[in-house]
């Protein structure tokens, strides 16, 4: 049986060893002299240990305290340290739960889009559900934080943030930290979300994540060259990837497809930028000598695969309900549209179609000096926004 004496002596040896005190007591004493309190029990047919403190912040009169409570609770049939467990998880809050998460998966994402997860969490859910207990917060709690989403008119947001939580709870759950997940079954509760042909981002705080995200993409150079141009040109995938050295003239700042490689059949122009003639003068130190301007990993005489942009995409976090090689048009439809650019002027630039036949054939240059003033004014806000630290609208 132990004393404050012999605690006191007890000196370090080379080997971890105990010093027993009663009815599953005792003191474990480290090679570095720390002098640790621990309960062994059997609970379910299976021998285990709990923790009960550090002497001398834990005194032996504190540590047989704690001792008899462990064993009062054995005698209702409760495991101390499971007991232990719940009590602690009562405690835990909301946002205790969600920064633990987002420190053990945001290694995994880029720094861009892991930052712009957390911005969601603090300006949407914290404010009403941080402070709170885990363990006590309730579907109605959490639907009603999204409905306020709904509210402002951001349902695709409300549904993004239900997946967010879904998911933190899934790992609370697997930590032991939650028992219930409050948002697997809220889908149904929320409004319908707008169906889209091609997933997007259009929220200028989601923009400047993607913007940033690509500027810190780790694979291949001329597939982080491929989402810019994509962002700075939006056209579709396929006229991007099949691009020819041969249809740009870098001089003149202009990009003619030929008919041929246009959905509607007709020679589309692009003006380029000066945010994209410096991606296309650093892919012509790469790919200059050959035909396409983004060719395959494999072969240089192929294009590049229609997957790489979306695999770049997936690979920066982003999942295929987020954005898509072809979301980026509508990023750029949607936020010219808001900026107040003429419409006949972006669709143009989208080469839409044209349902008046005799006028498509010859519309190819309509608009293009506001086309030319738009495309730049378009790098310009994206440079804008990627430099800013949360966008603007």
């Amino acid at each position: 049986m132990l004393t404050n004496t012999s605690i006191k002596n007890a000196k370090p040896k080379e080997k971890t060893y105990r010093i027993w005190d009663e009815r599953g007591l005792y003191l474990e004493v480290t090679p570095s002299g720390g002098k640790l309190w621990r309960f062994k029990y059997r609970f379910g047919g299976r021998e285990k240990r709990r923790a009960l403190g550090k002497y001398p912040d834990v005194s032996l009169k504190l540590a047989r305290e704690r001792r008899d409570n462990d064993r009062r609770l054995l005698a209702e049939g409760i495991d101390p340290s499971q007991a232990q467990k719940a009590e602690k998880a009562k405690a835990t809050t909301f946002e205790e739960i969600a920064r633990e998460w987002f420190s053990k998966t945001h290694p995994a994402l880029t720094k861009s889009y892991a930052k712009d997860i957390e911005r969601r969490f603090e300006r949407d859910i914290f404010p009403h559900l941080g402070h709170r207990p885990l363990v006590e917060i309730t579907p109605l709690d959490l639907l009603e934080v999204l409905r306020r989403l709904e509210a402002r008119g951001i349902v695709e947001t409300a549904h993004r943030m239900s997946q967010k939580v879904n998911q933190l709870y899934r790992y609370a759950i697997a930590s032991g930290q939650a028992t219930v997940n409050i948002a697997s079954n809220l889908q149904g509760a929320l409004a319908t979300k707008k169906q889209k042909h091609h997933a997007s981002l259009t929220d200028p705080k989601e923009i400047a994540g993607l913007l940033r995200a690509i500027d810190e993409y780790q694979g291949d150079v001329i597939t982080q060259c491929a989402l810019r141009l994509a962002a700075l040109t939006f056209v579709r995938p396929g006229e991007l990837r099949h691009a020819e050295w041969s249809e740009f003239t870098l001089e003149d700042a202009e990009w003619r497809i030929p008919a041929e490689k246009m959905k509607m059949r007709t020679q589309h122009i692009v003006p380029l930028s000066r945010q994209s003639l410096s991606v296309l003068n650093r892919l012509k130190g790469i790919t200059g000598n050959g035909r396409y301007v983004l060719p395959s990993v494999r072969s240089p005489s192929r294009p590049m695969s229609e997957n790489t942009v979306n695999a770049a995409l997936r690979r920066m976090g982003y999942t295929k309900e987020e954005m898509t090689g072809h979301g980026f048009r509508s990023m750029a439809s949607t936020r010219l549209n808001e900026m107040g650019w003429p419409p006949d002027v972006i669709e143009r630039q989208l080469a839409h179609a044209e349902r008046n036949k005799v006028r498509a054939a010859y519309n190819r240059a309509e608009h293009l000096a506001e086309r030319r003033e738009m495309m730049q004014a378009w790098a310009d806000y994206l440079d804008d926004l990627r430099g800013s630290s949360r966008g603007r609208g």
